[in-house]
């Protein structure tokens, strides 16, 4: 649960620089900083420590961050922001796919950071809420789980089973990039492989459904070379 008072982030970076911005940034905000600069250190504060949020580097000097996101999740679903200078689409793909909340590419602006921080608190309190929610709603679009129905502007929209339980994935996860691989399992089972074929048009069925304009979606971006994401508006 989300400290309320003074939500407590630790930052996993090596470079004092990039370190010292971070938690200017952070601490300007009125956020509690923890820092670490190896992967091992990082360890210990994450068993030791109570934390909201982890600000993740990839380049450690001891071990690989995708390392600390596997063991992370062995054990925690503490929202985790990896900020790496590794901008390759395999490495987004890779770090959401080990559990990953979000990617953040340097060089960012404190504004950037402090936005995607702000996404990932939202999502943390909706999950602590989850088995009471009974619908979710982003603009004029509104998803009712308890009733399985979608609404748009007010009015009841006709979905098909399967871009009702696409949406219901992207309402469950509002603001956070879902790689190609996670929604194709959601959506379509563990042993369906990754026709992403499929998903695509399944998307542009759904997206002549919701947008004003699919060529210019409001609601379902693309992350390119990684997957989609349900905006938080």
């Amino acid at each position: 649960m989300l400290n309320e008072i003074q939500p407590v982030i630790l930052i996993v970076e090596d470079d004092i620089q990039i370190r010292n911005f971070i938690r200017f940034a952070l601490e300007n905000e009125k956020y509690k900083v923890l820092t670490s600069e190896n992967a091992a250190q990082a360890m210990n504060e994450i068993v030791s420590e109570p934390m909201d949020l982890i600000l993740l580097d990839l380049g450690l000097p001891d071990a690989d961050g995708m390392e600390v996101i596997k063991k992370v999740r062995e054990f925690s679903d503490i929202p985790i922001i990896v900020v790496s200078a590794r901008d390759q689409d395999k490495e987004k793909v890779k770090a959401l796919d080990y559990g990953a909340d979000d990617y953040l590419v340097k060089p960012f602006s404190a504004s950037e950071l402090l936005a995607r921080i702000r996404v990932a608190f939202r999502h943390l309190e909706k999950i602590g809420k989850e088995e009471v929610m009974q619908n979710g709603k982003v603009g004029e679009l509104m998803i009712d789980f308890s009733k399985h129905l979608v609404y748009l502007k007010g009015e009841e929209l006709h979905v098909t089973p399967m871009e009702y339980r696409l949406l219901s994935v992207f309402f469950k996860n509002i603001g956070k990039v879902l790689t190609t691989s996670y929604i194709i399992q959601e959506v379509y089972g563990k042993n369906y492989g990754n026709d992403t074929q499929a998903l695509r048009a399944l998307m542009a069925a759904l997206r002549r459904k919701i947008e004003d304009s699919p060529a210019r979606p409001r609601y379902i971006m693309t992350e390119i070379g990684v997957g989609y994401r349900l905006v938080d508006e």
